[in-house]
């Protein structure tokens, strides 16, 4: 018997099923950022980038309520850095970065200047930056 419906390929699309992950709250509809997973042996709530693939204990969330996400009394809450998030620089990276240009602005000076005021290593054979090249100790 045939069915009267008609074949399967006749079947009307549903959108209904989306590609995109969504967060796993109530009502949001967003696009899942991070994955929470508890581990209840360490009263621990993990968060930390979206999986590869959705499990059943682990819930998806957006970026609202991954920020906002708190544990109960007693847990801990361990927030994992995505590793394809930039990371913000430090006050003392962005400095140690000026200072390291700075230094390479005046190879010139420090070239001039090295016979004065410092004390000379005999062991030490050459010198680029912060790094020392060092005679053998049998030479």
């Amino acid at each position: 018997m045939e069915s009267r419906r008609g074949p399967l390929k006749s079947a009307v699309p549903s959108n209904v099923v989306s590609p995109v992950r969504r967060c796993s709250r109530t009502a949001c509809g967003r696009p899942a950022v991070a994955t929470l997973t508890y581990v209840y042996a360490d009263s621990t709530a993990v968060l930390g980038p979206l999986a590869t693939y959705a499990e059943p204990h682990c819930y998806d969330l957006c970026a609202e309520h991954s920020e906002r996400l708190t544990a109960p009394r007693g847990w801990e809450v361990v927030r994992l850095l995505d590793g394809s998030a930039p990371a913000r620089p430090s006050g003392d990276d962005l400095e140690a970065l000026a200072n390291a240009v700075r230094e390479a602005a005046r190879p010139q000076q420090r070239a001039a200047g090295a016979g004065g005021g410092r004390a000379i290593d005999p062991m030490e054979v050459a010198r680029r930056g912060h790094l020392r090249v060092l005679r053998s100790p049998d030479n």
